[in-house]
């Protein structure tokens, strides 16, 4: 009787026993299929021992009795509430593996799609009549690599980070283009001894020369011109769409100056600086990127004149050759490279003052005819038909033939116009190179070179128009 007396008074202060102190053998909790009430790695969440139960504080069995208050206890759930509770936790669960799931099936989906539609235009020639009129396997990578370079980079035209759903789509788009050059092997002799002692000569497949050294280094330029972008994430200036402050403006310091170029590059997004300029940090770091973009810049050209240069002549181009070159390149031109007994590309720029990128692709156009017209004119004594075999033929020429000389300082003269426009379009040979050539894997690592080439020239150019500003905005100050 004093047990229960004692027992109800327990009762009367609020206090009632937790399902812990139950006597096991009257009621236990079920436990749910699939899930352990011992053990917490059976939960989608990680818990440690003392936050696996949801309904009581962990508590001291010696101690319960003599602690026992309002204010510590909390309300006893009953079974059924436990259950629930057990029940909503699976289900939770087992919702969101099953949206993983999903999700991962709709990504492969989408790859596949993507692989297929990759695969349609390969085979049709991005003909999709069906009629087998399209181009070449050669062209369609050439024209996917530029028009997925168009809708990655079109847009971006300015020093920030590339959206990240942008550098997703060009790292798998480019890596499934890329992909066929895995393919493309040269066969070389291998020695090989057998256990007897005897020597075989076995054939072993390896990537092509060209691929082997290219790719890996348009591969490596890629990934530092994304990182040079990445790293104007935090950047002291911004951009002004028409000449109109930003929403940035309301930073700290909040007067801004906006300075107009004078170019004709009217939808190129004006940079903006603080009142007082970059700070030295700022300009150190975008000098250091100038840098690195310019060698990345000079790295890519050289790799697709390289290859540009393998490439064979098509007959048709041969055929559009002017019969002099003399009436090709201008008269005074020609007494300028044959007058002078040392030829200064150079100098013959400055006398000829180009004016416009326009101006400078004829010449470019005029000179390319006139080298290659003098050219055959210098092999024109061999008896071999073959285009192609032009180089080899030019170590057999005399090298005081006038001809020969002509070509050499038109090829100088080329090569310094290039380096003087290095914005300049492709002329009418590389051009007519691209659209004839059926070797895929030239055609692959031409497009990826000089869609390179041309977004390290963008960002020398966006670096260059921010310390334009910075100078302006100095030299105002």
């Amino acid at each position: 009787m004093e047990d229960l007396s004692n027992s109800d008074g327990n009762y009367d202060l609020g206090y009632q026993p937790s399902p812990s102190f139950v006597d096991q053998n009257d009621q236990s909790i079920p436990e749910t299929p699939g899930y352990s009430t011992l053990s917490g790695e059976s939960f989608v969440y990680g818990r440690t021992c003392s936050e696996t139960s949801a309904f009581s504080d962990p508590i001291d069995d010696h101690s319960c009795c003599s602690e026992a208050s309002t204010s510590h206890w909390p309300p006893t759930r009953s079974m059924a509430q436990n259950q629930a509770v057990l029940s909503r936790l699976g289900t939770k669960q087992q919702g969101n593996e099953d949206e993983k799931q999903l999700d991962y099936l709709e990504s492969l989906e989408l790859e596949l799609e993507m692989m297929k539609d990759r695969f349609a235009k390969l085979l049709l020639g991005e003909d999709m009549s069906g009629t087998g009129k399209g181009v070449c396997t050669a062209v369609t990578i050439s024209n996917a690599i530029t028009n997925l370079y168009a809708t990655v980079f079109g847009q971006n035209l300015r020093l920030e980070p590339l959206n990240p759903e942008k550098k997703a789509l060009w790292k798998r788009e480019m890596d499934c283009l890329l992909s066929v050059c895995d393919y493309i092997v040269e066969f070389t002799s291998k020695s090989q001894n057998l256990s007897n002692g005897t020597a075989l000569e076995v054939m072993k497949s390896r990537p092509r020369s060209d691929i082997y050294v290219n790719l890996p280094a348009l591969r490596k330029l890629d990934a530092m011109l994304i990182e040079i972008l990445d790293s104007f994430e935090d950047r002291e200036f911004w951009y002004a769409e028409d000449g109109s402050v930003s929403s940035n403006s309301s930073r700290t310091g909040s007067f801004r100056r906006v300075v107009k170029r004078n170019d004709e590059k009217w939808w190129v997004p004006v940079p903006c600086v603080p009142p007082c300029g970059l700070s030295e940090k700022a300009r150190k770091h975008l000098r250091h990127k100038r840098d690195c973009a310019n060698q990345i810049h000079k790295a890519a050209m050289a790799i697709n004149s390289g290859v540009l240069a393998e490439m064979e002549i098509p007959d048709s181009y041969v055929a559009s050759l002017p019969k002099s070159g003399r009436a090709s390149i201008g008269e005074s031109i020609y007494r300028f490279m044959l007058g002078t007994e040392k030829f200064c590309p150079d100098y013959l720029l400055d006398c000829l003052s180009v004016a416009s990128e326009h101006e400078a692709l004829e010449l470019a156009d005029s000179v390319e005819a006139s080298m290659y017209t003098w050219r055959r004119k210098a092999c024109i004594k061999h008896s071999k038909p073959s285009w192609g075999m032009v180089k080899e033929l030019m170590s057999d020429v005399d090298l005081s033939d006038k001809n020969h000389i002509l070509a050499e300082r038109a090829e100088s003269l080329l090569f310094a116009l290039k380096q003087r426009y290095p914005e300049l379009s492709q002329t009418s040979l590389d051009t007519c190179k691209i659209q004839h050539n059926r070797d895929v894997g030239q055609a692959t690592l031409e497009s990826y070179s000089r869609v390179l080439e041309g977004l390290a020239f963008n960002i020398v150019a966006w670096i260059e128009d921010v310390f334009f500003v910075d100078r302006a905005v100095t030299r105002q100050e």
